[in-house]
């Protein structure tokens, strides 16, 4: 007896697939985060894919930070390889619980695509990213 897809075995069209070389593993997609603190400054450095999942895993770690003690919080983005709509509301959270205590939250990052999009979002000026983790912390 075949499938819907033609397939005996009933794995359809897509029997044949597994992982792809190259593709992210979705339990190790999401880089441990690493908060550093100089002064009134934390500095988060993220890794990996910056989505959904990320969005989940890291969000509480973010918000704890954002209403701590500190002045800036710097979101240091350039260890990651991939970033979407849903690391921007990761960022847009972050910059929200900071300005309600009066800090301000600066992003890190040289990837073209990820400026584009806080660009495209009309969130330059809010999240003031920079290229260096120095240039954050001056």
């Amino acid at each position: 007896m075949s499938d819907d897809f033609g397939d005996s075995e009933g794995y359809g069209l897509f029997g044949n697939c597994g992982v792809i070389a190259g593709t992210t593993d979705p339990d190790n997609a999401v880089h441990p985060a690493v908060v550093r603190t100089y002064g009134d400054c934390a500095v988060v450095t993220l890794g990996g894919d910056i989505d959904l999942l990320a969005l989940h895993r890291l969000a509480p770690l973010l918000d704890t930070v954002a209403a701590g003690p500190y002045r800036v919080v710097v979101i240091d983005l350039t260890a990651t390889t991939f970033f979407d709509c849903s690391g921007l509301t990761l960022l847009v959270r972050t910059h929200r619980r900071a300005a309600e205590r009066g800090g301000r939250v600066t992003v890190v990052c040289r990837r073209r695509l990820t400026l584009r999009i806080i660009a495209m979002s009309k969130l330059t000026e809010v999240l003031t990213p920079v290229a260096t983790v120095e240039e954050a912390l001056r």
